[in-house]
């Protein structure tokens, strides 16, 4: 069962900022070993802020792979293998499923902007394709399209596709779309700053940004929700409120990545068209990280 705190784990790579800048898989293992100890409950890889979209396909399934094997078994692996071209996303996703993934995770083609009929066309390709269950992912405010719970509700009546990650912060579409796809469907959070809301008004979990570098608060603050303890919920989300926004003070993954480097957790890495965070925004990041308690090397 999928519940509670999901980090989209960052894709550490070697120091250094180009083109082809080498994923540290030393610092993968690591960073898998660092969310077992402080029990987050499950690790999504290659999502965005795992760089999905600077990785080659290669490389995407060889992070999938190395994560699975370090896991082994302790928590459920979900991998990003989204795609704007459905032959692409087949191949990916038929990929994760070769690399020992629990579950897949599409994000909603971005770019090509498709209807609503498209989209539904879209995943169900991917589902009838490959045999393994399938998370829907909807951020229009990255991809340009926007997913509407209508199309879910057609998608959830397709038997591997289990639930949908909801990116919008628009907590309507909760209720809306378990009356569509019913009680067996699940619901997970793309937005950590209103998570713990979400949960409390019947969604299952979230996968998070935050948690890369506050892992322990996010799974008591999910597992609190989960228990319906609003005041425990508050209580920890006013010490994460501040990573919540300022880990998207630049475009994400950079200052989730800063911050990961900061605790001693990774080397100095991104790869183009990305770029090391600006020195403009050290303070206020460090700030949050200190009020949620985060230890720096």
């Amino acid at each position: 069962m999928l519940r509670g705190s999901m980090v989209a784990v960052v894709t550490p790579m070697e120091k250094g900022f180009g083109p082809n800048t080498q994923v540290d898989f030393d610092a993968l293992a690591q960073l898998v070993e660092f969310h077992i100890l402080n029990e987050t409950d499950a690790i999504v890889a290659v999502g965005t802020t795992g760089e999905s979209a600077t990785l080659g396909e290669k490389e995407h399934i060889d992070v999938i792979r190395k994560v699975v094997e370090r896991v082994d078994k302790r928590v459920p692996v979900i991998a990003g293998t989204g795609a704007n071209s459905t032959s692409e996303a087949i191949r990916l996703t038929q990929g994760a499923l070769d690399a020992g993934a629990d579950v897949a995770l599409l994000v909603t083609p971005y770019y090509n902007k498709p209807t609503q009929e498209g989209l539904y066309q879209h995943y169900k390709a991917v589902a009838e394709a490959v045999d393994i269950p399938i998370i829907l992912y909807n951020v229009p405010g990255r991809t340009a399209c926007d997913m509407l719970p209508e199309t879910v509700g057609r998608l959830s009546h397709i038997e591997n596709i289990i639930g949908v990650k909801e990116a919008t912060a628009d907590l309507s579409r909760i209720e809306t779309i378990h009356k569509l796809a019913g009680d067996g469907f699940l619901l997970l959070s793309g937005d950590d700053a209103t998570c713990g809301e979400f949960i409390l008004n019947g969604g299952h979990g979230t996968i998070s940004v935050t948690a890369n570098v506050a892992p322990k608060l996010m799974h008591d603050m999910c597992m609190a929700a989960l228990e319906g303890d609003r005041d425990t919920v508050i209580a920890i989300d006013n010490k994460l409120q501040g990573l919540h926004k300022e880990l998207f003070i630049e475009s994400n993954p950079i200052p989730v990545k800063w911050a990961v480097h900061k605790m001693g957790l990774m080397e100095a890495g991104l790869r183009l068209p990305l770029t090391w965070m600006s020195e403009s925004c050290e303070e206020p990041m460090q700030k949050a990280m200190e009020r949620a308690g985060v230890q720096f090397s």
